[in-house]
């Protein structure tokens, strides 16, 4: 009878039941990358006292199940030692649950923000939608996604960075500013020696763009001047020549407001 009531709970879908642990594979989709023991552990104990209130999303795979959505509710089910969660089973292939995995997922704002612009991503990227499909799945504006997906232009090492001091994603943006990896972490380290605010932080990078514009332009101007003296030197030494060679040239420098004129005379020989 106890085999018969199991077989028949199995085939009930898009209805709770009550599924073990063991039989529950994790989703080689899932968005979420980062789960924290402290996070997991508060869960454990909410889950011990309330049990799992939302039950985790399923599909069925042969005499198995692979998590839609529920990860962490999983993980934190086996810390308090359930033997069984309750899931509810959908009708999806492969292609579906990842899709519904990643909205899902990103739906319930648990993500980090990178997480969050690298499921947006693959949804495009794996699965073909284009931005605005994405958008309209997710209820975001157009320019949210795109917003998003410019976070992916800092290094791996730079995200680590911005979430082990736990900058913002308005932070993370304006570093974006930046064009070189070597900048943004020179920024990033004032960033977290100084602890700025996202205000704070916007200033100092907008200063330090204005720095480097006023470092080009004097290089630039620099380099004009050089190549102003260098002309000058050579009609000096065209003077100089044309003297040793004894012809009594001369040159007068005369300086104005916009410019600065050269005046050579060289005298024409007598013809004998």
């Amino acid at each position: 009878m106890a085999g018969f009531l199991n077989l028949t709970k199995e085939r009930v879908l898009n209805k709770v039941i009550e599924i073990d642990v063991e039989k529950i594979l994790p989703n080689p989709n899932q968005p979420r990358s980062w789960f924290t023991d402290n996070e997991l552990n508060k869960l454990a104990d909410s889950i011990s006292i309330n049990g799992i209130l939302q039950p985790l999303s399923v599909r069925k795979i042969d005499n198995r199940y692979e998590i839609i959505a529920g990860e962490r509710r999983l993980k934190a089910a086996k810390i308090c030692g359930l033997k069984s969660v309750p899931c509810i089973v959908y009708e999806k292939n492969e292609r579906d649950s990842a899709i519904l995995a990643l909205i899902e997922n990103i739906q319930r704002q648990d993500l980090t923000f990178f997480e969050e612009a690298n499921a947006i991503e693959k949804l495009i990227t794996h699965y073909g939608m284009t931005q605005e499909e994405a958008a309209l799945k997710l209820g975001k504006a157009q320019s949210t996604i795109a917003n998003k997906l410019r976070l992916l232009r800092l290094t791996q090492k730079e995200r680590e960075i911005i979430l082990k001091f736990e900058l913002t994603e308005r932070h993370a943006r304006y570093l974006l500013k930046l064009g070189s990896p070597e900048e943004r972490l020179i920024v990033l380290e004032k960033i977290i020696k100084c602890n700025l605010n996202v205000e704070k932080t916007e200033r100092l990078i907008d200063e330090y763009i204005g720095s480097k514009k006023e470092r080009a332009s004097y290089k630039k101007r620099s380099k004009v001047f050089q190549n102003v003296k260098m002309f000058v030197n050579t009609i000096n030494k065209a003077v100089e020549t044309m003297q040793a060679a004894g012809i009594s040239a001369d040159s007068k420098k005369i300086q104005n407001e916009n410019y600065i004129e050269y005046r050579v005379r060289i005298p024409i020989q007598n013809k004998t």
